[in-house]
């Protein structure tokens, strides 16, 4: 059927996106540190059967409706798939982490959800209001599941028989309270560096609405067997790496089912995650219950262990997970420079027989298969690329980073250069 009427969103709709959105979740958000937070991606949900004829909307109406969403209570299926252009970490051997992830040992979420950052996943949800959410990992052969049940937060990994739970901080606690339970963010909540969930990802991509965007209406579809919008938003400037987030919002109560960052260059997504089956019934209560199994090796998490660590994963617009850093341009070509602590640029490899260097050679070819090298009037440097954040680093230890072509950083170095 033809597209809906469709209209360009101004500051007037992202204020009103900030000013509207309900604090209750109804997922889990849960986290990894770092650029690969930014990339889940999805197989496509379910094949279309004709265009549900619905009543026309506007952009400025259909982010509305995302915002006053309520839906607290859901049971469903989410397939994620990511493709960020990588060559595998297989090549890393045994330079590769071991154990999942340190302290908080292998079924620390931290640690294991970091497999979401690549490849394609199924995933089960589970969620009766803010204080009840479960989140399991389905393999071929194992289940991660995160369980958060008012004050606690289980993972249980059933590959190593291990368990991780934390605690979130009460009146009276003096292990975890007060200040503690500041710095150590919560515990007892999920962590939230990594979205998930359509509805996780659509709320970071609304962030980016500014002049910058252009947000409109593109037509219907079916996913998951419910009746959708499409919601589209493009970055008008160009030198961005991000083409067009396409988000499926459904008509009747504007949760987001589906989520698709298509790049600029072209072919499939980086980022394209949806359901295949929801239900927005309240589910059982057992859901949410958790034992150890026995023989388990139990981790317990007093909070220190993320004590300072801010994973910031996508946030919409680039830019605006540059919190703290000097920030070059604006809108989707925004660029973050920071430096190098010690003003060194990318590690060295060991030369010659019996040389020293500050990896192994190893790792110094899997980080020259990622790079480019480059030169300007900055010096010179390497741009290491996904299909998504790039980042040049240069041989004096700065580095500009952002979802931004090689060029557009390049440019920001000659410019940060020549400002000296």
């Amino acid at each position: 059927m033809a597209p809906n009427d469709s209209a360009h969103t101004t500051e007037e709709a992202r204020d009103l996106v900030a000013g509207r959105r309900k604090a209750a979740r109804y997922l889990v958000p849960v986290g990894v540190a770092g650029v690969a937070a930014a990339t889940i991606g999805l197989v496509p949900a379910l094949a279309a059967s004709g265009d549900p004829d619905l009543p026309k909307i506007s952009a400025q109406q259909l982010i509305e409706k995302i915002a006053a969403s309520d839906a607290q209570q859901l049971s469903g299926t989410v397939k994620i798939k990511t493709d960020l252009g990588l060559p595998s970490f297989g090549g890393l051997g045994s330079f590769a982490p071991k154990g999942g992830g340190g302290k908080g040992g292998s079924a620390s979420p931290d640690s294991k959800l970091m497999e979401l950052a690549s490849g394609s996943h199924t995933l089960r949800v589970a969620a009766d209001g803010p204080d009840k959410q479960k989140l399991s990992v389905l393999d071929k052969a194992s289940e991660y599941s995160l369980v958060h049940s008012g004050d606690d937060v289980w993972a249980y990994d059933s590959a190593s028989n291990e368990v991780y739970h934390s605690k979130r901080a009460g009146d009276g606690k003096k292990e975890l309270g007060g200040d503690a339970a500041k710095r150590h963010g919560h515990p007892g909540k999920a962590p939230e560096s990594l979205p998930t969930t359509p509805k996780a990802l659509a709320e970071q991509a609304l962030k980016a609405v500014d002049p910058t965007t252009s947000v409109t209406v593109d037509g219907t579809s079916h996913v998951a067997g419910r009746d959708a919008y499409q919601l589209v938003i493009k970055p008008k400037q160009s030198g961005t790496t991000i083409g067009a987030i396409r988000i499926a919002v459904d008509a009747k109560n504007g949760v987001p089912l589906k989520f698709t960052l298509a790049p600029s260059g072209g072919g499939k997504a980086v980022i394209d995650a949806g359901f295949t089956k929801v239900d927005f019934g309240k589910p059982s209560a057992s859901t949410f219950d958790f034992t150890p199994p026995k023989g388990a090796k139990v981790t317990q998490d007093d909070g220190k262990t993320h004590a300072d660590k801010g994973g910031r994963g996508f946030k919409g617009a680039p830019g605006s997970e540059f919190k703290g850093a000097n920030v070059i341009g604006e809108g989707w070509n925004s660029i973050a420079r920071l430096d190098v602590p010690g003003g060194k640029g990318i590690p060295t490899a060991p030369s010659g027989k019996g040389g020293k260097g500050d990896v192994p050679p190893e790792a110094r070819k899997f980080l020259d298969s990622l790079g480019d090298k480059v030169t300007g009037k900055f010096g010179s440097g390497t741009v290491f690329k996904t299909r998504l954040i790039n980042a040049l680093v240069t041989d004096d230890g700065k580095v500009f980073v952002g979802a931004v072509n090689k060029d557009a950083l390049v440019n920001a170095a000659n410019a940060a250069g020549a400002a000296k």
